[in-house]
C-alpha cells in the first residue's frame, strides 16, 4: 500500500527536516484508512507483535500498532485495559508525532485515568519532551467528554510559556472542546487568562465563538 509520492508529501507535512519536530521520521506512504484496514485484519495481535510495530522506524507501522492498542482497549475488561495502559506507557517513545499522540492518548491514557489518580499526566507534562507534554493535555479529551474540565484548564495554564506552537494548538483545541460542552467555563477561563495566553492558543480556543466575540478577545 506504500506510495513514494505520498511518502514524500507526508515527510514534508510532518516536518521531518533537520531541526524540525519530526526530524528523521520515515514514511511508507500509506494512508490512515489503509492503515486502519490492516489493523482491523490483525485486531487480536499480541503485545510481542505490536511491540515490533511500535519499534519500527516507519511512521505508519507505529501508527498501526497504536491503532491496534486503541481498538483492543475499547473491548477489554479492566485487567486487560490496565495491561494496555502499562504497555503504552512502556513504549511511549513510539508516540513521537502529533498524529500518533492524538489518535491514541485520549483513548488509552485518558480513558484509563478518568476515575483514577492523574499524577501521571503531570509527570508527563514535566518531562520536557514535546510528545509527552502533548500526551498529557490531549489525554484530557476523555475527561472533557465526561464534563470534567479541571485538568485541561490546569495543564493549559502550565503550558502558557511553552516554546512550541504544537502545544499551544493542542491546549487551544482542548479548551475549544471544553467550550463546546460548557461555554461559561471557557469564558470564565478566558476572561482570567486571555492576556497571558499565547495568541495561537487563544485563537484555537475561541474558534466556535461568534465573529464579534472572537474579534473582541483578540483585540483586548
Amino acid at each position: 500500500m506504500g506510495s513514494p509520492q505520498k511518502a514524500e508529501h507526508a515527510a514534508y507535512f510532518f516536518k521531518t527536516g533537520k531541526g524540525q519536530y519530526g526530524e528523521g521520521d520515515r514514511f511508507i506512504g500509506c494512508t490512515v484508512p489503509e492503515t486502519r484496514s490492516i489493523a482491523k485484519t490483525y485486531r487480536n495481535m499480541s503485545f510481542d507483535e505490536i511491540e515490533k510495530l511500535l519499534d519500527d522506524e516507519m511512521h505508519e507501522c507505529r501508527l498501526c500498532g497504536l491503532i491496534l492498542l486503541v481498538e483492543q482497549f475499547k473491548k477489554a475488561d479492566a485487567e486487560k485495559q490496565k495491561s494496555i495502559f502499562d504497555f503504552y506507557c512502556d513504549h511511549i517513545h513510539a508516540v513521537n508525532n502529533w498524529d500518533l499522540v492524538d489518535l491514541s492518548a485520549p483513548y488509552i491514557v485518558g480513558e484509563w485515568l478518568f476515575d483514577k489518580n492523574r499524577t501521571v499526566l503531570y509527570d508527563l507534562a514535566a518531562g520536557r519532551s514535546l510528545w509527552k507534554e502533548r500526551i498529557s493535555v490531549v489525554s484530557t479529551l476523555a475527561f472533557i467528554r465526561k464534563n470534567d474540565f479541571a485538568d485541561t484548564l490546569q495543564l493549559s495554564v502550565q503550558f502558557f510559556d511553552h516554546r512550541h506552537d504544537l502545544m499551544h494548538k493542542a491546549c487551544g483545541w482542548m479548551l475549544r472542546e471544553v467550550g463546546k460542552r460548557n461555554e461559561p467555563v471557557l469564558t470564565e477561563f478566558l476572561d482570567q487568562y486571555y492576556r497571558q495566553m499565547p495568541r495561537t492558543m487563544l485563537r484555537y480556543a475561541i474558534e466556535r465563538f461568534s465573529p464579534e466575540k472572537r474579534i473582541e478577545y483578540m483585540k483586548r
